[in-house]
């Protein structure tokens, strides 16, 4: 089973993100401990289109930035620096009340001490995202896109980005790109537009070939009865998510492939990780194996990102969830978000469970 790619086309990978700002403390100390932090731009989408860029793939990320801003600066030479190509509006701050890039202050916890994360998000520049600032016919058209990776995180910050959202399925279906869609429900971006949200998601994932997400974003962002109570261990929730997927083909039959990570946490440091994927009607599992972490957030960016290469690539399916596991593996061993991989073989190692040194 193979999905088919444009063979005419500028950009391997396009992504719609809101970017903003990670801040940590250092050495894996608490945030209200610290005086040290580093800081890096970050967005769970960049996060994703990271494996396709620094394994050479052309990228484009749509944004937005607030105009002047010393940290849309660090953005923009962040996503060069990744190798990313970048498009967005400029939008006038408005004051010192006005709009800024998201803070994500994060404490990525250690040994027995699990990890924090505090989203501050009050004026958002990418609430502004809107489709009237893109010419989407150039885009998909002119210029020409493989796969446009959508998240449920943007589509859901303001009713322009679910609609700005929408429209780039809309284009995308029209200009042949195929569409990854990562569901990633947030219960406090949803609260009140329930109704909103639901309609948007369900068209998106309607006409998406890729769908992403675990149980509670398939039951909550598109209505599909979630898995039945079984016994405990990961080989009842395979089992149940199997179910599941089932009943969500019968609902969006122009999907192909379907999947989720697994992960049990021993500690901080210390996780069992796998992956679940249903491509082409056949299941493809990896038994959750240990991994070391140092931040485990973005293992599942990671994840994501390695399998949207391993499909652009145009590998058999096996390969997609393998190459998937091992980027969001290799994200946990980072200290950025993002995994940053040297290259293809530095991923198959991992996968291989070969961390010996290569000189």
């Amino acid at each position: 089973m193979k999905i088919d790619l444009r063979k005419d086309f500028t950009y391997s990978l396009l992504v719609p993100t809101s970017m903003g700002i990670r801040i940590a403390p250092a050495n894996g100390q608490p945030v209200h401990g610290s005086n040290t932090f580093s800081l890096q731009a970050t967005s769970a989408e960049s996060n994703v289109a990271s494996v396709a860029s620094y394994l050479g793939l052309p990228v484009k990320i749509l944004t937005t930035f607030v105009k002047g801003s010393p940290m849309a600066q660090i953005i923009k030479d962040n996503l060069a620096s990744r190798h990313m190509t970048y498009e967005g509006r400029e939008v006038e701050q408005g004051g010192p009340w006005g709009y800024r890039h998201q803070i994500n202050i994060a404490d990525s916890g250690c040994g027995s001490r699990g990890p924090r994360v505090w989203n501050d998000r009050a004026g958002e520049v990418g609430r502004t995202l809107n489709v009237k600032d893109f010419d989407l016919d150039r885009i998909f058209g002119k210029e020409g896109v493989q796969i446009v990776h959508l998240s449920g995180l943007v589509g859901a910050l303001s009713p322009d980005t679910g609609n700005f959202c929408l429209e780039l399925a809309r284009a995308a279906k029209k200009h042949g790109t195929r569409i990854s869609f990562d569901l990633n429900y947030r219960a406090s971006f949803w609260k009140n537009r329930e109704e909103e949200l639901r309609a948007i998601f369900t068209e998106i994932a309607g006409v998406s070939d890729i769908l992403l997400g675990n149980e509670e974003d398939f039951q909550l962002c598109l209505g599909i009865e979630g898995p039945e109570a079984g016994g405990k261990g990961i080989a009842a929730k395979i089992d149940g998510f199997k179910g599941m997927i089932t009943r969500v083909k019968e609902a969006f039959p122009n999907a192909s492939v379907f999947a989720t990570t697994l992960r049990e946490v021993v500690n901080t440091n210390q996780h069992l990780w796998g992956a679940i994927m249903s491509a082409g009607g056949e299941w493809h599992v990896v038994e959750p194996r240990e991994i070391g972490v140092l931040d485990r957030i973005g293992g599942g960016d990671g994840f994501v990102g390695g399998m949207l290469y391993a499909i652009l690539k145009g590998w058999e399916p096996q390969k997609w969830i393998q190459f998937g596991w091992a980027s969001g593996a290799l994200a946990a061993t980072l200290l950025t978000d993002y995994a940053q991989p040297a290259d293809e073989d530095q991923v198959w190692s991992i996968w291989q469970g070969n961390a010996r040194v290569k000189r």
